[in-house]
């Protein structure tokens, strides 16, 4: 099977502090952007990659040859439907985060293996932990986690049925399998990877740095 990859960098990622966008920032001496797409690049699978960047960013463009480069939109779900709609030549497609860098060619591999039996897939993983809910620092409840998931990305769906839900949803959806599931897909669940964070926070850059260097044996 083969999938378009489209890989959604066109946020500015505030809360990661640094004096640019964190896609930009270095991770082991590379830009996080550069991980995440060789990530994609060197999957046998993914056929075409498409960067979706902030219009501000459009001047970088010249460095990622191996992309379709466009513009993302005034939300997350714009700068998705505009990556969608530059795909070609593929029944499938697989959205992901730029700020998850340590995506692994098996997790790639899982979710496109779930498309041939299912309109959609994504990784996530069990809630393990207790929840509570509060208010102003204090407890006032334990939520039950039984069905509960933390989701991931890449999130794969056919190409034709996610641009029709994207064409179909209002907006403010959390994700693309929000989008989804909204337009009657069957999404299916595959295993996650603790590894696969999200950099969001500035701690989060040493987090993967260490994974990252485990890997490569350093």
């Amino acid at each position: 099977m083969t999938a378009a990859a489209v890989i959604v960098a066109a946020g500015r990622g505030t809360r990661a502090g640094g004096d640019m966008p964190k896609q930009w920032q270095m991770l082991c001496g590379r830009p996080v952007i550069e991980h995440t797409l060789r990530a994609f690049h060197e999957h046998p699978e993914v056929t075409q990659i498409v960067l979706v960047l902030h219009p501000d960013d459009l001047d970088r463009s010249g460095s990622f040859d191996n992309a379709t480069v466009v513009a993302g939109g005034a939300d997350r779900a714009a700068s998705v439907r505009n990556g969608l709609a530059a795909t070609e030549g593929t029944d499938h497609v697989l959205i992901h985060d730029v700020a998850r860098p340590l995506v692994t060619a098996q997790t790639i591999s899982s979710v496109l293996t779930a498309l041939a039996r299912s309109d959609g897939a994504a990784p996530a993983l069990a809630v393990t932990d207790a929840l509570w809910t509060g208010v102003d620092g204090v407890v006032t409840g334990t939520q039950d986690r039984a069905g509960l998931f933390r989701a991931q990305t890449p999130q794969g769906f056919r190409r034709a049925a996610i641009l029709s839900a994207h064409a179909a949803h209002p907006g403010g959806a959390a994700d693309d399998v929000e989008v989804a599931r909204a337009f009657g897909l069957d999404i299916a669940i595959v295993p996650g990877d603790e590894d696969n964070l999200k950099i969001t926070h500035p701690q989060d850059f040493t987090r993967a740095e260490r994974i990252m260097r485990g890997r490569n044996g350093h």
